[in-house]
């Protein structure tokens, strides 16, 4: 059987190319519809006014445990970004399904499954993806990295944000420099549509949100 290749692109950038054929357009599809999740969240926020168009999603075990949008101005808090929030949300979630799974002896039927309620109900979420709208802030990628969730999709470059006003982006953080090059999860940007709509969402909102 031949064996994965490890490619190294001109920007250093790490990934593997799989040799199984149509792997890479399964994985793609799977990433696009999470992903867009993200992205729907981006616009349910600034159309809900909780801050700026940025969404992102847990995901355990091919189920969405939690999608969250920016609430910087909802919640008057400069840290309530959509990353942060969607991993607070999990494990704040994954708390009350715990106490309800173990509090009764009947079987409760609940969207997210019992496995993936035992594995958010901890604070290291190493079975866990992250969906992000826009690739995320250095808080942000803090937060991921120290709940070892173990994949980051993103879908628009910081730069998109940065064109509308935004400022608090250390792009280069993520893109393969000093410590972040060697932290344990694999990073990767969508590309294709996914990329394209997770931009649009800029474009589409800059008119309707309060920058902040």
């Amino acid at each position: 059987m031949e064996e994965a290749q490890v490619v190294e692109s001109k920007d250093g950038t790490i990934s593997v190319a799989s040799a199984f054929s149509g792997h890479h357009e399964v994985v793609q599809d799977r990433d696009h519809k999470f992903l867009s999740k993200a992205v729907e969240e981006a616009y349910h926020g600034v159309e809900c006014g909780d801050g700026g168009p940025f969404g992102a999603v847990v995901v355990c075990n091919d189920e969405v445990v939690v999608g969250c949008h920016n609430m910087v101005l909802k919640h008057t808090d400069p840290t309530a970004h959509a990353e942060v929030t969607a991993i607070r949300e999990a494990g704040y979630i994954a708390d009350q399904l715990l106490a309800v799974l173990y509090s009764s002896s009947e079987i409760v039927n609940i969207g997210v499954s019992q496995m993936a309620c035992k594995k958010l109900g901890k604070i290291e979420l190493s079975d866990c993806e992250i969906y992000a709208s826009c690739e995320p802030c250095p808080m942000c990628f803090g937060a991921i990295h120290l709940s070892r969730i173990k994949r980051l999709v993103y879908g628009a470059k910081a730069e998109a944000a940065i064109a509308i006003g935004f400022d608090d982006f250390i792009a280069d953080a993520l893109r393969g420099t000093g410590f972040y090059q060697k932290a344990h999860m694999e990073i990767k940007q969508a590309d294709g549509s996914g990329a394209e709509i997770a931009e649009q969402v800029f474009e589409k909102t800059k008119e309707k949100f309060q920058m902040y």
